[in-house]
């Protein structure tokens, strides 16, 4: 496509009227990107955001696009680990620059890393696991030579945990250069970068307007490789029923985020295919331990009875259609050393033996959850099934910000919730469910869940430096959970793409930042 016709292919495509095929030169998405608040990946922590920023930057380091479970180089040509003084020492690839031209070197590394500890935005707890913070940080990375960088860390973790930390969208290399060029009021380029890019990725930043679109061209010179399309044009589209319309009409190339009717409406139609793929995303129910108006909320008997009150089956077959299925563990499958043995049904029966048992009696809470699909459902059916039980649920539905605003102020008595890993290692689910130090808002630490035997465990998993022992460890401790705490973990998700069957390349893999288009063709 030539520069001319872009500008009048965006302008068609933020406007409301269809326009018939794609330009076979540029791939157009439809989906939600209402949730971004910004692109800059030190910021970005959004589902749309950390969607888009792969196809920007790049890191140091990332999962295997095929096999996950493997770290392999990106801009990094080769690292020594030295687990005893908690060092890596990374030769960058020499011939490695960004979309700008500049080369990478391991002054952009040292920057990138400083910017997004120092600027403490959402996502930087990631790379606080590592111990660094704004005071620290710059003890933490020495530069060697132009191409070699020594990165240290002071928390009591494995190099293979600081690798897989270091291959998160925040841990993405920005162009010091172009970025220190875009300062304002020493803010570190975040307001410049919000709306443009400074990657080495496969894509850059042509425009992105907030509500209506991203509009990315081809970096030929990415040191991955040349994109096979000119273009990506991502498009606000709000309502799931419009990118349906969309995707069948041959207006877009790609939709996502469609419901389980539209999937299954399109699932027949000619010119479309449904891709379906593994997703890290997981739903549960909590209840908080710490709510001391209900001290039902405190008691394992209750949690060990509601363990047999969901109806997993119901709920993942007839009323989300196959888009989940049961997984009753805090890390998901595809995830290394994930459980996949499910040892809860729904039965009544049982759990109405083990109340009793209990001398529980009239039981009842109040069930916090977001008011739209799929929580609401999942919320409905536990209302209904729980009911056979003995045990009354009163549904208290809202939109996400007051579902989210209750379970952080602690008000909840239970909430139905969803978790995706933040990085692709079993600490980042450990972490948030296995432990609680009092200060941190983890999920234990929101539901007042008291468990220092844990928070050992969970330090003990992160520092084993042998990879065996530690899946061991994390075993250990998803039985743990999955028996005996104030968690009901209901369904992990699978994703659903609907792309043309002209759309060949397409990748995207567990946790979601694996969104990769430099491979799609047309």
């Amino acid at each position: 496509m030539n520069k001319k016709a872009l500008p009048f292919l965006i302008m068609t495509l933020l406007s409301t009227a269809a326009y018939a095929a794609t330009p076979p030169d540029t791939l157009v998405v439809a989906q939600g990107l209402d949730d971004i608040v910004s692109l800059d990946p030190a910021e970005a922590n959004e589902l749309s955001s950390i969607q888009t920023v792969p196809s920007l930057y790049q890191r140091l380091v990332q999962p295997d696009r095929e096999n996950p479970e493997k770290i392999t180089p990106v801009l990094a040509e080769s690292w020594q680990a030295d687990p005893a003084n908690k060092t890596l020492t990374v030769k960058l690839k020499s011939d490695a620059r960004f979309a700008s031209g500049n080369p990478v070197r391991a002054d952009d590394v040292i920057f990138s890393y400083t910017r997004a500890v120092t600027m403490n935005k959402s996502p930087a707890f990631i790379l606080n696991v590592l111990g660094w913070a704004p005071d620290n940080i710059a003890s933490q990375l020495k530069k060697v030579d132009d191409h070699t960088l020594e990165l240290h860390w002071t928390a009591d973790v494995s190099p293979a945990v600081a690798l897989n930390i270091l291959s998160t969208p925040i841990a993405s290399i920005v162009d010091e250069k172009l970025v220190s060029a875009n300062v304002k009021d020493n803010d570190f380029g975040n307001a410049w970068l919000k709306m443009h890019s400074a990657g080495s990725g496969a894509f850059k930043m042509r425009v992105y307007q907030p509500h209506q679109a991203i509009v990315l061209d081809a970096n030929a010179t990415s040191p991955g490789g040349a994109p096979k399309l000119k273009n990506i044009i991502i498009k606000n589209v709000p309502d799931p029923a419009s990118r349906r319309l969309l995707i069948q009409q041959g207006d877009a190339d790609v939709a996502r985020d469609l419901g389980a009717d539209q999937i299954s409406a399109l699932a027949d139609k000619k010119g479309v295919k449904v891709l379906s793929i593994p997703s890290a995303e997981q739903n549960y129910l909590v209840f908080n331990a710490g709510n001391n108006a209900n001290p039902l909320l405190s008691n394992p008997a209750f949690w060990e009875a509601a363990r047999w009150l969901v109806d997993y089956d119901g709920i993942t077959k007839n009323l989300l259609k196959g888009q989940y299925f049961v997984h009753q563990s805090f890390l998901p499958v595809g995830l290394p050393g994930a459980l996949e043995e499910n040892p809860f049904k729904f039965d009544p029966a049982k759990a109405k033996e083990i109340l009793a048992k209990a001398g529980i009696k009239d039981a009842h809470f109040t069930l916090d959850v977001e008011n739209k699909p799929p929580f609401i459902t999942i919320a409905q059916s536990m209302q209904a099934s729980f009911a056979q039980g003995g045990v009354k649920v009163d549904l208290l539905p809202a939109a996400g910000s007051q579902v989210y605003a209750r379970v952080r102020a602690k008000q909840h008595q239970a909430a139905i919730r969803l978790w995706i890993p933040d990085y692709f290692d079993a600490h980042s689910n450990a972490s948030a469910f296995a432990w609680n130090d009092g200060k941190s808002s983890t999920v234990a630490g929101l539901n007042g869940w008291q468990i220092p035997q844990l928070n050992k465990a969970t330090l003990a998993a992160v520092a084993e430096p042998d990879a065996a022992k530690r899946l061991d460890l994390y075993k250990q401790m998803q039985q743990e959970l999955q028996h005996n705490s104030p968690y009901v973990f209901v369904d992990q998700g699978k994703t659903q793409i609907v792309v043309r069957d002209n759309v060949k390349g397409y990748q995207q893999g567990l946790n979601a930042d694996m969104v990769w288009y430099d491979r799609v063709s047309k």
